[in-house]
């Protein structure tokens, strides 16, 4: 039994150091009312994030492509060491009725991780959270910035911040991504 208990708190400390901890459940923050899923597909760009221990390149994009089953294909991409890297995922709508609180995984074994759409006005720029409890001790989120295009107005990311903070979410934290060089051939 000890050794269970010594091999969770490995893990927990491990999760905890990669991403942003914070003591208590998740915050339940309001999502986009009146979502359009079909509206939200194509390609968006990272303006600002948490800090991700999945994410340490630079120009890194998202491509969302609805499938035949309504389900989605998620393909992001980053340059890291001068090298393109993707992966690709699938996403779902986790609830009808809320349709903007979808669910991403990047594996089969691993199960959906939140990915909500606080606000988007589908042509510019959108705000996203995921978060999860870890025993509801504690919780462990990312939020992100997206844009239609590599960068955004300083004023619309604060503007940003402003809607997660509204929202019980830390983003004191939250840094700007690198779109930088990113249309040269790698």
């Amino acid at each position: 039994m000890e050794f269970v208990h010594v091999v969770m708190f490995g893990l927990i400390s491990a999760l905890a150091a990669a991403q942003v901890p914070h003591w208590g459940p998740c915050p339940e923050p309001e999502v986009q009312q009146a979502f359009s899923l079909k509206q939200f597909m194509g390609r968006w760009f990272e303006i600002a994030k948490l800090p991700a221990q999945f994410e340490k390149g630079r120009c890194i994009e998202t491509n969302f492509t609805l499938r035949t089953d309504s389900s989605i294909r998620v393909v992001s991409s980053e340059i890291l060491k001068g090298e393109l890297k993707k992966i690709e995922g699938t996403g779902i709508i986790e609830d009808p009725k809320n349709p903007a609180k979808l669910g991403i995984t990047y594996s089969y074994v691993l199960p959906y991780s939140p990915y909500w759409i606080l606000s988007t006005d589908y042509v510019n720029q959108a705000l996203v959270y995921s978060c999860t409890d870890v025993l509801r001790l504690f919780h462990v989120d990312f939020a992100w910035v997206l844009g239609r295009t590599r960068s955004l107005p300083e004023s619309a990311v604060e503007k940003a911040r402003e809607v997660f903070a509204r929202n019980n979410i830390d983003v004191t934290r939250m840094i700007p991504s690198r779109q930088l060089g990113c249309d040269k051939t790698l």
